[in-house]
């Protein structure tokens, strides 16, 4: 329950920042209107890294007129990322190539040995109007909420660059009207000069000479208006433009100008027209010039190279007019200058491959055909042919055969021929029926292919198919006309407030729970709503707060709409226009009642949990196995003495762990980090002092979404259990000395009781018997007796002898039910210290379905006792491996219950096994050579059988089987 009020407080605070985002995102058009592109793309970025804390965002928006693309890029002053633009741009190329189009999935990039998740969104639908990339040093970035700001971001920013690009067009064209306009004002001034001049020769009357005067100071007046916007459309002028004296010396350039050519300003004001001009064209130029100087020809237009500064040439199509002059202004040529290039690049490369012209247009992976001058269907490509299932030829009469859709037919061949009597390109969107009868949407564009004389040889024709980006568009339309829906069912109460702190609008939510209206609500009114004992807190925060231009975050109590009070997290954000001035604040009320009461839950419970942990002395961790992090617990640092504020490393771990156990957790590491698992060891710490601490280690691994591997585990100092564990053991051991001891003493007594009296018979019947033959005559039937009582007592001594070797070999077990899991598993519970301290690791995998046998549990005990310690021996001058023994319990093929000890010591030699079994046969420097053959002893009086097979490794494994029913047996 702790764990779903945790969660449920964590989505309301998601929930809450993705609205205030969303709110943000959603009123950054008001801030654009009326505004250029540069400017959106510019609020836009500031707004996104602000709003979602990136580290940098970069866009990339396209010039509608083919120029070269705009790039933008904003990094974070306060970020981790101590980057260039041009690294960072370096980084990002291959977003920017036209075949990165369509990537929608976040990726990693590398930045100075630094991982950086980056998340593309796509202006438009197809990504005609540009690209955003989105940068954040975070793992998870983006989250799903994150994904969801960009993406309306995006979708805003594209109707506004949209509309700022029409904009810009009808500025334009507003420019052209302009110099019509400064045009007509000139004519129009030397109109009123000719007749002043008029006026003068035919001496009027001072009062007509006096209204023409003042008509002539508003025409100069216009025209110095002219000249004005004139200047402003010169200097911001999207193609070149140079103004000329009538010898060619340049007077004035705009920045294209002097960008196209690599000149400054001023470094052309010393050249002259030729200067920069080709020496073939030189004539060419001359010879038109003076047409415009001596006929009524107003202005010419060709294609010739110009000389760069560098000495490259680059291809312009120019446009020279002859300026008439005025009074003021002698007459110029203005040269508007556009570069073509790239288009000359084309047409010489389209020439070149004239030839495989059809054969490249039938393998285009795209829609396209050709047409002929009047817009008859010259050639069709496959991928076109296959979407309409119909041959070149019916193609040809595509008007009449239903290719497109009725709605949209006349539409479309009012436009091709529209195109084809004026040459100029197209672009509309209508649909087409797919050969399946399916109907889409498709964006056609129609391309002339000019000759050198300026007539059109050609049109191409590309049709893209646009259904998606139609849906998309739609779907935008309907999440607007739903916005207001949106805001008023949001899962929070929102609202807004002017830039000096008045409310000005509250959702509908908040108008509910409050019960108030939203004339009662606005300006101050919403403060009766607050807790009388957070009103002034509140208040005096948030007027701070909209003096400081500060964020706003406070939780107070709010009354609901029953009068109850609840506690809420009030949060605003400022939004701010270019010049940073604040326009409008948005806010959020969350309801974390509910989250307050579960933080004061988990307050205490953390308070029960450190309190249990002192009073058990256990601490508790976690480790990151892929970042090395380490997280502990107060009484975990009590535990190895070492102060709080000191990271937990595993070198700092080490240092404490004692010398002699330090490969057991090198190799319990190396295990861990390997595959997921669960251990427990229990190794000791040396502490400042040099004192021992016995700690009871034990963890398991968890995974987390991204499969990061992650243990969480507890610490437990039992160095008081492990010291009367190992008193209780020497105590153990001491005894069994003493039980030896006295057992072969009783035993002793016990041989020389029964031996004796036999014997004292032999002795006492075979004396007798002499002295019954030494008599004479001798007593033959005395003796005779005497002997048959002399075997007889021979008889009875041979019992005694059996019976003792009976007892040593297979006499009869004290039979009782036995669980041989749980009897191994305390033999390892004897075990643990004195293998620990050899350091050797113990693996158990005792199989969970055996049944109870039958036999003595203390014999079968010290069998697994002995071939326990015998696999530590065998292992203790093994340093260049480790030295683990491994034992399983299991069901053998004819279902008797085997355990088996398996080592990686230093075996035996096969030929040798029979040997190992016989007595007083050892290979220990200080051993006596009876432990395996009193173990076969002991199995095999319980029906068994105990062997020995070297590893193919190193080592070798000895086991026993003993039959489930030994009477069946």
């Amino acid at each position: 329950m702790e764990g779903e009020t945790t969660n449920s407080a964590q989505e309301i605070r998601r929930l809450q920042r993705c609205m205030n985002d969303l709110v943000s995102v959603l009123a950054l058009p008001a801030a654009w209107s009326g505004g250029e592109s540069q400017q959106i793309v510019h609020t836009l970025l500031k707004a996104l890294l602000r709003v979602l804390a990136l580290d940098f965002v970069y866009a990339r928006v396209k010039d509608p007129n083919g120029a070269v693309p705009v790039d933008t890029l904003h990094i974070a002053t306060s970020g981790p990322l101590g980057r260039s633009p041009q690294t960072i741009s370096a980084a990002l190329e291959p977003w920017l190539q036209d075949d990165a189009q369509g990537q929608t999935a976040p990726a990693r990039i590398r930045l100075d040995n630094e991982d950086i998740s980056v998340f593309p969104v796509w202006l438009g639908p197809h990504g005609e109007i540009g690209l955003l990339l989105a940068g954040s040093g975070r793992d998870d970035f983006p989250l799903e909420t994150e994904r969801l700001v960009l993406n309306i971001a995006a979708n805003q920013a594209v109707v506004s660059l949209q509309q700022a690009r029409l904009l810009g067009e009808q500025k334009r064209v507003a420019g052209e009207l302009d110099n019509w306009v400064a045009r007509r004002t000139a004519e129009l001034a030397a109109a009123n000069e000719e007749l002043r001049k008029e006026i003068a020769e035919h001496q009027q009357t001072e009062h007509k000479l006096r209204r023409n005067e003042e008509a002539l100071r508003d025409a100069h007046a216009l025209v110095a208006r002219g000249e004005e916007l004139w200047r402003s459309v010169f200097e911001n002028s999207a193609i070149g433009v140079a103004l000329t004296d009538l010898e060619g010396h340049f007077i004035a350039t705009n920045p294209v100008y002097q960008k196209m050519l690599g000149y400054t300003e001023e470094e052309l004001q010393k050249l002259g027209f030729d200067d920069v001009t080709h020496a073939d064209n030189q004539a060419a130029n001359a010879a038109l010039i003076g047409e415009l100087m001596g006929s009524s020809r107003r202005q010419f237009q060709m294609e010739e190279q110009y000389r760069r500064k560098d000495g490259s040439l680059v291809w312009v199509r120019n446009n020279v007019s002859l300026v008439p002059g005025t009074e003021r202004l002698p007459q110029f040529l203005m040269e508007l200058s556009e570069d073509i290039a790239e288009r000359k690049y084309a047409e010489e490369a389209l020439r070149a491959s004239e030839s495989n012209f059809r054969l490249i247009v039938d393998t285009i992976p795209g829609q396209v055909c050709t047409l002929k001058p009047n817009f008859e269907v010259e050639l069709v490509n496959k991928p076109l042919r296959d979407y309409f299932g119909l041959a070149l030829e019916q193609l040809k009469d595509w008007e009449f055969i239903g290719v497109v859709h009725p709605d949209d037919l006349e539409r479309v061949i009012a436009q091709s021929r529209h195109s084809a009597a004026t040459a100029e390109p197209y672009s509309i969107e209508h649909r087409c029926r797919r050969h399946d009868g399916v109907f889409r949407w498709f964006q056609v564009r129609a391309l002339p292919l000019r000759g050198a004389d300026g007539q059109v040889v050609r049109w191409y024709l590309l049709l893209i198919d646009i259904e998606d980006r139609k849906r998309a568009e739609e779907a935008v339309m309907a999440s607007e006309r739903n916005l207001k829906l949106i805001i008023n069912t949001i899962p929070a109460l929102a609202w807004s407030a002017r830039p000096e702190g008045t409310a000005e609008f509250f959702n509908q939510r908040w108008l509910d729970y409050t019960g108030l209206t939203a004339e009662q609500a606005s300006e101050w009114g919403w403060t009766v709503a607050l807790h009388p004992d957070d009103l002034d807190r509140v208040t005096s925060y948030w007027q701070a707060a909209v003096a400081t231009s500060d964020s706003v975050e406070i939780e107070a109590r709010l009354r609901r709409s029953d009068g109850a009070y609840r506690w809420f997290l009030f949060r605003a954000s400022a939004l701010r226009d270019d010049a940073g001035a604040i326009v409008k604040w948005y806010g959020t009320n969350a309801d974390i009642d509910d989250r307050k009461r579960a933080e004061e839950h988990v307050r205490r419970s953390e308070a029960f949990l450190v309190e249990g942990q002192r009073l058990s002395r256990t601490g508790t961790f976690s480790w990151r196995v892929e970042t090395g992090e380490i997280t502990w617990s107060d009484e975990l640092y009590r535990i190895f003495e070492l102060d709080p504020a000191t990271p937990a490393t595993l070198e700092l771990i080490g240092r404490r762990v004692h010398p002699e156990d330090l490969p057991m957790i090198g190799d319990m590491l190396a295990s861990a980090q390997r595959a997921d698992s669960q251990f427990e060891y229990e190794p000791r710490i040396v502490m400042a002092d040099g004192s021992i601490k016995h700690i009871h280690l034990i963890a398991h691994a968890v995974r987390d979404a991204e499969g990061r591997l992650e243990y969480f585990g507890a610490a437990q100092d039992v160095t008081g259990r492990r010291l009367a564990e190992e008193g209780l053991t020497r105590a153990r051991a001491e005894l069994a000395d003493v039980a030896r001891v006295t057992s072969f003493g009783v035993l002793t007594a016990s041989i020389a009781h029964e031996v004796n009296q036999p014997l004292s018979g032999i002795i006492t019947n075979a004396s007798t018997c002499l002295r019954m033959l030494d008599t004479d005559p001798p007593n033959l039937d005395g003796a005779r007796e005497t002997a048959r009582r002399t075997i007889r007592d021979g008889h009875r001594a041979s019992d005694v002898v059996m019976r003792l070797r009976g007892l040593f070999s297979k006499k009869e077990a004290a039979v009782e039910p036995v669980d041989l899991n749980e009897a191994a598993r305390e033999v390892f519970a004897l075990m643990l210290s004195e293998l620990q301290q050899a350091r050797v690791v113990l693996q158990s995998e005792l199989s969970e379905d055996l049944p109870l046998i039958q036999g003595d549990r203390i014999q079968l005990q010290e069998v697994i006792l002995n071939l326990l310690r015998n696999a530590s021996d065998a292992m203790n001058t093994i340093e260049d491996r480790p030295r683990h023994v491994r034992i399983r319990t299991s069901r053998d093929a004819s279902d008797d219950i085997c355990l088996t000890v398996e080592d990686t010591g230093i075996g035996f030699d096969p030929q040798h096994t029979d040997a190992l079994f016989q007595p007083f046969h050892t290979t220990k420097s200080d051993g006596m050579g009876i432990g395996l053959s009193v173990s076969r002893s002991i199995i095999e009086a319980h029906r068994g059988r105990l062997w020995a097979t070297p590893n193919d490794g190193p080592g070798a494994t000895f086991a026993f089987s003993i039959p489930r029913n030994p009477e069946a047996s």
